[in-house]
């Protein structure tokens, strides 16, 4: 018994990552026991739908589950859930629990993704003030958003956005403050920011962007009344959403002396600076074939396909991870798809019009598709994922011309 507990395979962690591993690995028909260890009472399961269709009611819990817990109990593995890891013991290949017991590992993979990043304000603390990371977050904020409440959102990025639109489309009062020039700065170009922001606008939520939040207002019984303004306005609230940005969950992989970075650093194998422990998901930062510099990359793609990766290294095959990045987001009828990152291109190119709702931004660097950017327009997506892979080289001209089929340009 004792050497079946010590040749475990641990997965720490219970999201996207972890649970793709775990599915992996059955798939896989992996030899070993595997044994996930998540803080959080439910099975591995879809963090998306958050901030969106299950935000909405759309659909219930049960439903962002990746598998039901008899899958994977059914193949021999266990789901140890509403536990913590507390400690490596690297020297000894052991676990320390948060309720004293201690798990034996052979090979062990963090997959602890990110936290929240909390806005340190005067008023911070004040009941109505939430972040949204988890499904009791969306449980505690859906049962406040009544028709007719007055939300005010901090950030104007992914999770911010899609809240708006699930919001405002139940009748809230909705406020989005964004300090940036503009929507999603961070992961788009111009034309996408103002495709995003007239969406919104003209769906009632009133955007304000170059806007720094200073603190919150205090009502009655310790609740927030209100966001402060550098400019000295207050925006008036019944309940307040700050959304803005996470932060990579590595202080067990630091404790255990582990390297990290902005992340827990491996290489494109997913192997930490410990050949026994693998990393995947939004805590790791990593160079693969694809990228030219340390990427620390916040996707459900990335964490499915370092899971791939992971359990092809844990079967001793040989496949790195070499995967263009993409992302997605819904917010009212917008379907936004987007493959590579932009933030380098020197040239950006429009296929279609925004006025149609259906459009394209492709982003080119020395001439290659280095990104896309799509708008209800998935072959453009789907082509678009082939031409930056493969790094094509495109003429704007014939990206901009409807007249010439995508699919032609692969």
């Amino acid at each position: 018994m004792e050497n079946e507990k010590q040749d475990a395979t641990v997965i720490v962690g219970g999201g996207h990552a972890a649970g793709a591993l775990m599915t992996a690995l059955i798939q896989k028909k992996y030899p070993h026991e595997v044994v996930l260890v998540g803080e959080e009472p439910y099975p591995p399961y879809q963090r998306p739908p958050l901030s969106k269709t299950y935000l909405s009611g759309e659909v219930n819990e049960e439903s962002l589950y990746l598998k039901p817990r008899s899958v994977y109990e059914g193949a021999g593995h266990q789901l140890r859930l509403g536990v913590r890891v507390e400690n490596i013991d690297r020297d000894n290949k052991t676990l320390t629990l948060s309720d004293q017991s201690t798990l034996k590992y052979g090979r062990l993979i963090l997959a602890t993704g990110s936290h929240v990043r909390r806005l340190n304000a005067p008023g911070s603390e004040l009941k109505g003030i939430h972040y949204l990371h988890d499904i009791a977050d969306t449980d505690t904020l859906r049962d406040q958003l009544s028709p007719g409440a007055r939300l005010v959102i901090v950030g104007g990025g992914y999770i911010g956005l899609e809240v708006a639109a699930s919001a405002s489309k139940k009748g809230v009062n909705v406020t989005v403050l964004e300090g940036a020039e503009r929507l999603m700065q961070r992961v788009t170009g111009v034309e996408m920011s103002s495709f995003l922001y007239a969406k919104h606008s003209g769906s009632g939520v009133d955007v304000r962007l170059n806007t720094a939040v200073t603190g919150f207002k205090a009502g009655d019984q310790g609740r927030v009344a209100g966001v402060t303004l550098a400019n000295g306005e207050t925006v008036d609230a019944d309940v307040v959403l700050v959304s803005i940005g996470v932060i990579p969950e590595t202080a067990l992989a630091e404790a255990a002396g582990l390297s990290c970075e902005d992340g827990i650093l491996v290489d494109e194998y997913v192997r930490t600076s410990d050949p026994s422990i693998l990393a995947i998901g939004d805590c790791t930062r990593h160079r693969n074939l694809f990228f030219e510099k340390m990427q620390r990359l916040e996707s459900v793609a990335n964490a499915v396909d370092q899971a791939r990766t992971a359990a092809a290294t844990l079967m001793g095959e040989d496949k790195p991870y070499d995967s263009a990045p993409w992302f997605w987001s819904n917010q009212y009828d917008v379907r936004l798809q987007m493959v590579g990152l932009s933030q380098d291109h020197d040239e950006r190119v429009m296929r279609g019009s925004t006025e149609d709702k259906a459009f394209a931004v492709f982003y080119l660097r020395e001439g290659c598709v280095i990104a896309v950017d799509a708008v209800n327009m998935p072959i453009a997506f789907m082509v678009g994922k082939q031409l930056v892979q493969h790094r094509k080289s495109i003429s704007a001209d014939v990206l901009s011309d409807l007249d010439v089929e995508l699919k032609s340009l692969i």
